[in-house]
C-alpha cells in the first residue's frame, strides 16, 4: 500500500475558489443594502413572500444537493454500478405529493414555520416537540456538512483544513445574517449553476481522456457496472428497485414535504400556483443531478477500472476518491480543479445557509414570539439576524466537534437520517387522520424517535461487534445520497459476499437504510392513532379549519355520510382565495388552551373586479354548509371587508 498521494492547487484554482466566496458574500450584501433592507421579519425570514418560481425551484434543489452528495454518488456508482440511478423513480411521487398535498395546506394557512401547523392542528406542546426535534437534527448535521468536504480536500490537495472551514462558515454566516432568505435563495441559484458547471467539466474532460462516451459505456458494460432492474422485494437488500423507488418516496417526502428549509421556500413564493410550479421544475433538475453523478462514476470506472485509487492506497476513504480523480483528470488544465472545488463548496454553502435561515425562523416563530407577543417588528428582525449569526457560530463549533469525533462522523449523519422519518410521520398523522389527538401525536413522535434510534444504534453496534472481518474496499461506508435526510445510514456491507439468512431483531437491524424513513414515519402514525383512540379521538368541531387534507373523505367515498362524519372525513380543505396577495387572508389559530379563535392576517388589499367578487360570494354560500363555526365567522368578516 502506498502513501496517500497529495496533488496541489495552482494559483488559478485558488482564485476561482476565492471568486465563489466573494460572489456569494456579494449577493448577501446586495440584499442587505437594497430594497426593503431586511427591516421586517417577513422580508428577512420569508423573502417578503415575493419570490418567483425559478429561483425557488433552484434553491429547493441546491438546499439538499450537498457536498456529501457530489462526493458520494460517483463513488457509489464506481463501486456498485448504476442500480442507485433507480432512485430517480422515487422523485415523481416524492415531489407530486408535496406539490398537491403539503403546499396547499401550508400556503393557505399563511405560516412562517412548518411547526406552527402543529399548534394549529394539535396544541403548543406538539409544536415545541416538533421544533426541538428539528433544531437537534439540523445542528448535528451542520458541522458535519461543513467539515466533511474540507477534510477530503485537505487529504487530497493539502488545502488548509481550517482555512477552508472558516472561510466557508464565515462567508455563509455573513450573507445569511445580512441578506436573509432572499440572499440565501439567490446565492443558491448561483451555487447551483457552479455545481452543474463543475460536474459537467469533470464528465466532459474525463470522458474525452477515456476515449469518448461510447468507450466509457463499453468499459462500464464489460466491468458489469450497468445494472438491470432488480425486483427483489427483500427489504434487507441495500439497493433494489423497491428500496430505491418506493423507500425513496418517503425520504423525498421527509425532505420536500415537511422539512422547514424547503417549506420556507414554498411559503416565500408570490402565489400558491408558483409554489406548486417550483416543485414541478425541481423534478427534471433532480433527474439531471442524479444522472450527472452516475455519469461521473462511470467515467471514473473507465479511467481506473477495478484498480481503484483506494485499492492502491493513494487515498484512505471513498469520499477522497472523487477528489483524487478530479485532480488527476485536471492535472494539466489549471483552473478546472478550482472550478470543481468551487462546485463542491457551493453544495456545502447552499445546505448550510438554508440550515441557518430555517433554524433562525423556527427559533423566532416557535420559541420566542409566542412568549413575547408585543415585540416590535424592528426588535424581532434584529433578533432574527442575531439568531442566524449565532447558528453560524454553532456550526463552526460543530465542525470542530466533527473533527475530533473521527469514526463517529457516520453516526452524526445517521442521527440526521433517523430524525427525518418521525417528523414526516407527525405531519402525516395531523394532516390525514382527523381523529388523531395531541396526546397521540406526542406519544407517536416519541415512539418513532425511539424506534429510529433503536434500529440505527442497534445496527451500528451489531456491525461493530460482528466477528466477521471487515469487507473489502469495494464495500462503502460513505455518504452516498443526494438527499441528506437519509445520508449515510449506509452500512459496511460487502457487495460480493453471500449474506446468511437473518431473523428477528438481527433482520430489523439489517433493514436497508432506504426504508428507515418509511418504517419510522409509519411507527409514528400507527402508535399515534392507537393512543388517540384510547385517549378519546378528536371530534370534527374541535379541528381548526384548513389543517386536515381530505384524503380519507376521498378514499372512503363509498361510506354513507353519517359514518364519514363520525370519522371526521367531511371537513374540506381551506378554500383557496382568488388572489392570495390581494385579499385579507383569515387564519384560524389556537390559543394556549387549545380553543380555536379567528384572527385576520393583514395583507395588502386591492380592489377586485365585480365579476370576481360575485363568484367568490357564490363559492362562500356553497362552502358554508360544510364549514365549522370558526371558518363561517372568517367568511363573514371577509365579506364585510369586501
Amino acid at each position: 500500500m502506498g502513501e496517500v498521494v497529495q496533488m496541489h492547487f495552482t494559483t488559478v484554482d485558488y482564485v476561482i475558489f476565492a471568486l465563489l466566496l466573494v460572489a456569494s458574500a456579494g449577493i448577501g450584501l446586495f440584499y442587505a443594502f437594497s430594497g426593503g433592507r431586511q427591516r421586517t421579519t417577513q422580508e428577512f425570514l420569508m423573502a417578503d413572500r415575493s419570490m418567483s418560481c425559478l429561483p425557488v425551484s433552484l434553491s429547493l434543489l441546491a438546499t439538499f444537493q450537498s457536498a456529501v452528495a457530489i462526493l458520494g454518488a460517483p463513488s457509489e456508482i464506481y463501486t456498485f454500478g448504476t442500480q442507485y440511478w433507480f432512485l430517480g423513480c422515487s422523485y415523481f411521487l416524492g415531489l407530486l405529493i408535496p406539490a398537491h398535498v403539503f403546499i396547499p395546506v401550508f400556503y393557505r394557512l399563511r405560516l412562517s414555520s412548518a411547526y406552527e401547523y402543529l399548534e394549529l392542528r394539535f396544541n403548543k406542546t406538539v409544536r415545541i416537540c416538533g421544533t426541538v426535534t428539528f433544531i437537534f437534527q439540523m445542528v448535528i448535521y451542520m458541522g458535519v456538512v461543513l467539515y466533511a468536504p474540507a477534510l477530503a480536500l485537505n487529504a487530497v490537495t493539502g488545502f488548509d483544513l481550517w482555512g477552508a472551514v472558516l472561510a466557508m462558515g464565515l462567508v455563509c454566516t455573513l450573507y445569511t445574517a445580512l441578506g436573509g432568505l432572499k440572499a440565501v435563495i439567490w446565492t443558491d441559484v448561483f451555487q447551483t449553476v457552479v455545481m452543474f458547471a463543475g460536474q459537467l467539466a469533470v464528465i466532459v474532460v474525463g470522458a474525452n481522456q477515456a476515449g469518448g462516451i461510447a468507450e466509457v459505456w463499453r468499459k462500464a458494460i464489460n466491468g458489469s457496472r450497468i445494472a438491470g432492474l432488480d425486483l427483489n422485494p427483500n427489504p434487507l437488500e441495500r439497493h433494489t428497485f423497491w428500496t430505491l423507488g418506493v423507500g425513496g418516496v418517503f425520504l423525498m417526502l421527509a425532505l420536500y414535504g415537511v422539512n422547514q428549509a424547503q417549506v420556507q421556500r414554498y411559503l416565500s413564493s408570490r402565489t400558491e400556483k408558483e409554489a406548486v410550479m417550483s416543485c414541478y421544475v425541481v423534478f427534471p433538475c433532480q433527474q439531471i443531478v442524479l444522472s450527472l453523478g452516475c455519469l461521473m462514476g462511470l467515467v471514473m470506472f473507465a479511467r481506473y477500472g477495478e484498480d481503484s485509487p483506494l485499492d492502491k492506497g493513494y487515498v484512505k476513504t471513498n469520499d477522497q476518491m472523487v477528489l483524487y480523480f478530479v485532480m488527476d483528470v485536471f492535472k494539466d488544465l489549471p483552473g478546472l480543479a478550482g472550478l470543481f472545488v468551487a462546485c463542491l463548496f457551493s453544495g456545502a454553502l447552499s445546505t448550510i445557509s438554508s440550515a441557518f435561515n430555517s433554524l433562525a425562523t423556527v427559533t423566532m416563530e416557535d420559541l420566542i414570539k409566542p412568549h413575547f407577543p408585543n415585540m416590535t417588528e424592528s426588535k424581532a428582525t434584529l433578533l432574527s439576524k442575531g439568531l442566524a449569526l449565532v447558528y453560524g457560530l454553532v456550526c463552526l463549533a460543530m465542525a470542530y466537534i466533527a473533527s475530533i469525533m473521527g469514526s463517529v462522523l457516520q453516526a452524526a449523519f445517521s442521527i440526521f437520517g433517523m430524525v427525518g422519518g418521525p417528523l414526516l410521520g407527525l405531519f402525516c398523522l395531523g394532516m390525514f387522520f382527523p381523529w388523531a389527538n395531541p396526546t397521540g401525536a406526542v406519544v407517536g413522535l416519541v415512539a418513532g424517535l425511539a424506534m429510529a434510534f433503536w434500529i440505527g444504534i442497534g445496527s451500528f453496534v451489531m456491525r461493530m461487534s460482528s466477528s466477521t472481518p471487515l469487507p473489502p474496499p469495494n464495500a462503502t461506508a460513505l455518504p452516498l445520497f443526494d438527499n441528506v435526510t437519509s445520508t449515510v445510514m449506509t452500512t459496511l456491507i460487502s457487495a460480493t459476499t453471500a449474506k446468511p439468512r437473518l431473523t428477528g431483531v438481527e433482520a430489523l437491524y439489517s433493514l436497508s437504510y432506504m426504508w428507515y424513513s418509511a418504517h419510522n414515519s409509519t411507527t409514528v402514525v400507527v402508535v399515534g392513532l392507537l393512543v388517540s383512540l384510547l385517549t378519546g379521538p378528536m371530534k370534527e368541531k374541535e379541528l381548526t379549519p384548513g389543517t386536515v387534507y381530505p384524503v380519507l373523505g376521498t378514499l372512503l367515498f363509498f361510506l354513507p355520510e353519517r359514518y364519514r362524519e363520525k370519522l371526521c372525513c367531511v371537513t374540506p380543505l381551506a378554500r383557496k382565495p382568488k388572489e392570495i396577495n390581494t385579499q385579507p387572508y383569515l387564519m384560524a389559530k389556537k390559543d394556549s388552551n387549545g380553543a380555536a379563535y379567528c384572527k385576520e392576517d393583514t395583507v395588502t388589499e386591492d380592489k377586485e373586479a365585480e365579476s370576481d367578487r360575485a363568484e367568490t360570494e357564490e363559492e362562500d354560500l356553497e362552502t358554508r354548509i360544510a364549514l365549522p363555526t370558526c371558518q363561517l365567522t372568517a367568511h363573514t368578516v371577509q365579506e364585510t371587508a369586501l
